[in-house]
């Protein structure tokens, strides 16, 4: 059995098995601390505070987030962004779509020429930007999450899935896929959930008993079209798991599973 093989038998047993017990305890844990913030079984509420002076020469600048000029901090939340990208793409606008998902991704660690605003920049100077962003918002809207995941990967420097995803999950509520699941955020603290999951089956199973698959395939970054959706997949099944179970909101949407995963952490001995 070579390495994709045995990949290939981790994401079954993973599919089958879904979140571990530890998992969902530390979930319901987070839950019964947050459920006042998200009561409504979203996680909308989730607010990042950014600096906007830090963005400054970064255009087109929505006009949900706060102005540029203005001193301080501000905050913008999940329900904001989304309102903001649904504006956005009626007017077909997918830059200014794109800067509010980042901006509200990147949130504090953007500094006045550092990683976040200047790595911006260069997505945005970039000359086959429109054409990637109108073939991904063309592809979720025809095709599926996958396809429009597919469409962005690798395609423009420096703008890599952990914030592509952002864009793609903002889109997907306005625009939501024509088939198959919709798509979720997936990023570095996100793949190392599903490794620790991941490996934890594999030595369960015996079909990665030293967890190198499980490194892997859930690396740090560049997760393959194939790999998403199997991220996609495994997301929406626990989701509806959790939903079954005490302690998590019936009739959930995945995201909240995304927001909740990312913020919990727990033991690989549960």
């Amino acid at each position: 059995m070579n390495r994709q093989d045995r990949a290939d038998a981790v994401d079954r047993e993973m599919a089958s098995r879904l979140l571990p017990d530890a998992a969902v305890r530390a979930l319901g844990h987070w839950w019964n601390e947050n459920a006042p913030a998200y009561a409504d079984g979203t996680p909308g509420a989730h607010t990042v505070r950014y600096t906007p002076s830090r963005w400054a020469q970064i255009t087109p600048w929505p006009s949900a987030l706060a102005f540029t000029a203005a001193g301080g901090d501000a905050a913008i939340s999940r329900a904001e962004v989304t309102s903001a990208v649904a504006d956005a793409l009626r007017r077909e606008d997918f830059r200014e779509a794109l800067v509010a998902t980042y901006v509200w991704g990147k949130g504090k660690r953007g500094s006045p020429g550092g990683s976040g605003p200047a790595t911006l920049g260069k997505i945005l100077a970039f000359d086959g930007l429109d054409t990637a962003l109108t073939t991904a918002v063309t592809a979720l809207r025809e095709h599926g999450s996958q396809e429009a995941y597919a469409a962005l990967h690798q395609r423009v420097p420096g703008f890599g899935p952990s914030f592509f995803t952002k864009f793609l999950y903002f889109t997907g509520t306005t625009l939501p896929p024509a088939s198959g699941p919709q798509p979720l955020i997936l990023d570095r603290v996100l793949s190392r959930r599903l490794r620790l999951m991941a490996a934890a089956v594999g030595r369960d199973s015996g079909h990665d008993p030293d967890g190198s698959v499980a490194a892997w395939v859930w690396a740090d970054g560049n997760w393959s079209p194939h790999r998403y959706g199997v991220y996609l997949s495994f997301m929406h099944q626990a989701a509806g798991q959790l939903a079954a179970s005490d302690g998590w909101p019936s009739g959930a949407a995945p995201d909240l599973l995304e927001c909740a995963l990312f913020n919990t952490a727990w033991g690989a001995s549960g």
